[in-house]
């Protein structure tokens, strides 16, 4: 099974360099990966610079100022320069006289979208319009659309979740699910061979069910995974939480629906 990683960020002013990402990749036989710019960032040059140094081996999402008013000229332009994707928040809107010139352009451009946002942004009535308004523009909603155990456990948690799922209704819409760290609460103390409470489970199965494995897909999260479970247990333990499901399907959630998406075919 090829094995493609959605969601890194590497950059030599904050986190760690490629050098450390492809060190984890070659152990944990990770073929591919996507670089997805860090927030704040918006000179994305050396993403580029991964791309050239390690050919075949990335992709790159970046980010542009959305604040500025040349922000669609800059996307085709880094477009041109080969990024496959841009990072936008649920709620980003261009400051111009089309509020969803962003998407728009990475519309037109032929490009997806990696959304950040909390539960709250994404269960919105003004978000859901926007993913209805570009049916064909590949939307991947990030980190499990902010989701977290506790949401299991109120109705406004469960509300949440009911929105956050109900987002497959959207043919065009992805979900990235993560290292279970990062929903999932830690054992204390610490306990082998599983260190989360399981309670936080059923948010990967409540995913599975609404998008099925063709629109879900596996991103470390690396490096801020290092401070939860670290890289490896980021892919093994979400590995087995998918080992009832058969090959295909391991398959595409764990590379194949990233290598449509990002073009590693």
């Amino acid at each position: 099974m090829r094995i493609i990683d959605t969601h890194c960020h590497a950059t030599p002013i904050w986190y760690e360099p490629v050098e450390s990402l492809v060190d984890q990749m070659d152990r944990n036989g990770v073929a591919h990966a996507v670089l997805v710019q860090i927030n704040g960032q918006y000179d994305n040059s050396y993403q580029f610079e991964c791309e050239r140094r390690y050919p075949g081996r990335f992709a790159s999402v970046v980010l542009v100022d959305a604040a500025r008013p040349d922000a669609p000229q800059q996307l085709e332009q880094l477009a041109c320069a080969g990024a496959r994707g841009v990072r936008l928040r649920a709620e980003t809107r261009f400051p111009g006289a089309d509020p969803l010139a962003l998407w728009r352009t990475a519309n037109s451009l032929g490009l997806s979208v990696s959304c950040a946002g909390a539960a709250d942004e994404f269960a919105t009535a003004a978000f859901g319009e926007v993913v209805a308004a570009f049916p064909t523009l590949p939307i991947i909603v990030e980190h499990l659309g902010g989701l977290k155990a506790a949401d299991l456990t109120t109705p406004a948690g469960i509300d949440r979740c009911a929105s956050v799922f109900g987002l497959a209704r959207y043919a065009n819409v992805y979900l990235r699910i993560h290292g279970l760290g990062e929903f999932c609460t830690r054992n204390m103390p610490v306990t082998a061979p599983f260190p989360f409470d399981p309670a936080g489970l059923p948010l990967l199965r409540q995913a599975y069910d609404a998008f099925g494995a063709g629109r879900l897909m596996w991103g470390s999260d690396y490096p801020p995974v290092s401070g939860r479970e670290g890289y490896a247990n980021a892919l093994r333990l979400t590995q087995a939480q998918f080992a009832d499901k058969s090959a295909d399907e391991q398959a595409l959630i764990f590379g194949g629906v990233a290598a449509q998406v990002y073009g590693f075919d």
